[in-house]
């Protein structure tokens, strides 16, 4: 075998993709004669030998799994990472790990990297479930996968809170504080189907309320600095005054922002999230936010992946409860008319 041979090179000569490479190697039946052909003329040409772990091929039993998440950046997916290690170590297992940005074109990379280590199956959150090439090539190969935070409307194997629910609980909150300007700061929702969802159930709440939608303000998940973002809609002639956050990054970059315009939280406004990280427990304001039971979902979704390495069906969605935790940034609507602030420079 040429060295560093891989199994993208054996894709790439037999003019397939990796996942089906994976499927020749683990004997599955299902691949056209000739595809199949190709894919084992290619390993005799380049000399591949696949099985670098030295484990049976057909069993693919490494013992290892793929766990993809947008990003280590934030907290409640580092969480969510901590609970599949804890409950893999004890089944056994090893943990391959990567991050896709929230980048549809580096999740496809990253589980087409995990198949050519052999991983037995895959733990992943996505930018959209119900609309992934790479969920679609997991599919085409048969590969076992549990999605974790993603809650697709079709048949795919989930385990999540309900993003709806949750998301019309905090803002009935908000509400019942007295609040009828109530706008929405969410990541792209390009980039990410949760806090799609998550605008969904704000908006059925304000329905509910005979209250409009206030303004939505879409960022980058990576963008912390959100004054030249929200400064048009906070010195309007009616600002809101509430801001759900699509998660808690977001949220706390919010509170920096308005700080930063010269509005005081919850006094001014008041904002809350989404996810429960612990730093937002710790700054001040504390922020108010609905709880992700995040290591409880990385157990779950590894629990539910033994499940279909067993041989068992995928199995109906599992919703986990979420909970709410209170947090000085909400507070009641603001009494009377709060005067224009000049904003500082962004």
């Amino acid at each position: 075998m040429a060295k560093g041979t891989t199994i993208r090179d054996v894709a790439a000569r037999a003019g397939v993709s990796i996942s089906t490479v994976s499927r020749v190697l683990n004997g599955f039946t299902s691949i056209a004669p000739d595809t199949s052909e190709r894919v084992r003329d290619a390993i005799e040409a380049l000399g591949f030998r696949p099985n670098r772990l030295g484990r049976s091929l057909k069993a693919a039993r490494t013992h290892t799994i793929g766990v993809l998440v947008p990003s280590l950046r934030n907290p409640v997916f580092a969480d969510c990472v901590a609970g599949i290690q804890i409950a893999c170590a004890v089944a056994g297992y090893s943990v391959l790990i990567a991050s896709s940005d929230y980048d549809a074109e580096r999740e496809r990379a990253a589980v087409e990297t995990f198949l050519s280590h052999q991983v037995e199956g895959l733990i992943l959150t996505v930018a959209d479930a119900d609309d992934s090439r790479c969920l679609d090539a997991l599919d085409e190969a048969e590969a076992p996968y549990v999605l974790v935070y993603n809650q697709p409307c079709g048949p795919r194997p989930f385990v999540s809170v309900d993003n709806v629910a949750a998301a019309r609980a905090m803002v009935e909150r908000i509400v019942a504080l007295g609040h009828r300007r109530v706008g929405m700061v969410a990541g792209r929702f390009l980039q990410s189907d949760r806090s799609r969802l998550r605008h969904e159930g704000y908006r059925a709440a304000l329905a509910d309320a005979g209250l409009p939608s206030g303004p939505l303000v879409e960022v980058d998940f990576a963008d912390t600095r959100l004054a030249q973002h929200l400064a048009h809609h906070m010195t309007t002639a009616d600002p809101p005054t509430a801001l759900f956050g699509s998660n808690d990054m977001v949220a706390l970059a919010v509170i920096r922002a308005l700080r930063d315009l010269g509005l005081s939280v919850p006094d001014d406004v008041s904002v809350t999230g989404f996810d429960g990280v612990e730093i937002g427990a710790l700054v001040s304001p504390s922020l108010a936010t609905l709880v992700q039971p995040s290591r409880a979902l990385g157990e779950a979704a590894f629990a539910r992946l033994l499940d279909q390495l067993a041989g068992n069906p995928a199995g109906e969605p599992s919703l986990l409860a979420f909970t709410f935790r209170p947090g000085e940034s909400l507070g009641p609507a603001p009494t009377r008319a709060q005067p224009q602030r000049g904003h500082a420079a962004c």
